[in-house]
């Protein structure tokens, strides 16, 4: 990917450290795992996102992880960010995929899946294009999706 071919996502514009790699390929600055990360067009909607959330909703860096690995039926997979309380309980689980996929029944199960195990209030998919956001409700077993994106201090302990 370069930098000419970057997607423009329905996210705030905020900067990127990107860098040049020895192959000539574009890396990005991965602030949660603080490496750089080959640039892909779901690298470019997860660093997007995640700018979004710590500078704009005020989400706390510290707080965040990309790549959490969790057994799903003996199997290892990857949540893309995970967002924890300050004792470090899964608060939030969001999935990310490229701009040419769609957001489908697929993908939330994708994300479904994951909770079986994470149990977390909040579900985000997004793929820099549209963004889907729903709140779980254990009690009644049922989930509301949400309007936006809720900032930080508006997430319901």
């Amino acid at each position: 990917m370069t930098i000419e071919n970057m997607t423009a996502l329905n996210l705030p514009n905020l900067p990127m450290r990107l860098r040049k790699n020895d192959d000539g390929k574009i890396d990005v600055f991965d602030p949660l795992r603080q490496k750089f990360v080959a640039l892909t067009p779901e690298e470019q909607v997860r660093q997007a996102f995640v700018n979004y959330l710590i500078h704009l909703k005020q989400y706390p860096q510290s707080l965040m992880a990309n790549e959490v690995s969790l057994s799903l039926n003996g199997m290892q997979r990857r949540c893309d960010t995970v967002l924890y309380d300050i004792h470090i309980r899964p608060r939030m689980i969001i999935e990310y995929k490229r701009p040419t996929v769609k957001i489908t029944q697929k993908v939330f199960s994708q994300i479904c899946r994951y909770n079986i195990v994470m149990r977390v209030d909040y579900l985000i998919v997004s793929n820099g294009l549209q963004h889907y956001c729903c709140k779980m409700d254990y009690e009644n077993q049922t989930y509301t999706f949400l309007k936006e994106i809720p900032d930080y201090g508006e997430l319901e302990n």
